[in-house]
């Protein structure tokens, strides 16, 4: 039986009240789901939700079929990376020093690194292609080379979960399909459940096996990428009339409906 690395029945997520409600989804192994939607409309506060770093406030998120609640705080570490928005600024701290953070759940209370964590870490770094980057202070290299240590630092958990808020907004065009194909690369050979927030619908429609489309905390629409980028959904996901649309969305994205 194919194994269904999260879900969830009837998620709300918010803070002192829902800002999403009523979310349902499967995500199997190998599968990007994506979702995407207006600014306000609950990705970040759903993606941190599911996360863990917000409560939620209804339903139910499962991990390889078992309820979150009943799952320890030490096992859900190893089964889950995030990549959310939030920059850190580590002092002193080479890139290599930062991936191997992504080591903790497995390195005890002193923190020690062993063989297999070390192993581990230099994998993900190979396999964000940043071994140049390995020895170089964190804080001194772009924007989109940061992505690339943190998406690093999360699979070298190797987890079967990876959530990414907004990963490729600060990046530019080259940047931002180098990453988007090493996350599909992640899904497609190590078999990761990806979940992931995108305002680039064209790049969106290119990685996803799934969509799911937010507004005022609902689920619009969800389903397949060729379903859901049409240009009736995406007029109203956005609220865009047509001759706006007409005029100034892409021609790439127009040619595909």
């Amino acid at each position: 039986m194919e194994r269904i690395p999260v879900s969830a029945e009837g998620l709300s997520a918010g803070y002192s009240s829902p800002v999403v409600e009523d979310i349902c989804f499967n995500v199997r192994q190998g599968e990007v789901m994506t979702l995407v939607g207006p600014n306000g409309s609950g990705k970040s506060t759903l993606l941190k939700t599911l996360a863990g770093c917000l409560e939620k406030l209804g339903g139910t998120v499962f991990f390889d079929g078992e309820d979150t609640d009943n799952i320890s705080t030490g096992e859900k570490a190893k089964k889950l990376s995030i990549v959310l928005t939030e920059r850190i600024r580590p002092d002193l701290m080479t890139c290599r020093d930062v991936v191997e953070t992504g080591r903790y759940p497995y390195t005890g209370r002193m923190g020690l690194l062993k063989d297999a964590d070390r192993k581990a870490a230099q994998e993900a770094i190979e396999m964000v292609g940043a071994e140049d980057l390995a020895d170089r202070d964190f804080s001194e290299i772009s924007d989109g080379q940061r992505q690339r240590i943190m998406l690093a630092r999360a699979i070298c958990r190797q987890p079967h979960i990876l959530i990414l808020d907004e990963p490729v907004s600060y990046l530019d065009l080259y940047h931002k399909l180098a990453f988007l194909e090493i996350l599909r690369k992640l899904a497609d050979e190590k078999r990761l459940a990806v979940i992931v927030s995108m305002h680039e619908l064209e790049l969106a429609r290119e990685i996803s096996d799934h969509v799911i489309a937010l507004k005022n905390g609902r689920a619009l629409y969800s389903g397949k990428p060729e379903d859901i980028f049409t240009k009736d959904i995406i007029m109203e996901l956005f609220d865009i009339p047509e001759k706006l649309y007409d005029k100034y969305y892409t021609n790439t994205m127009k040619g595909k409906m």
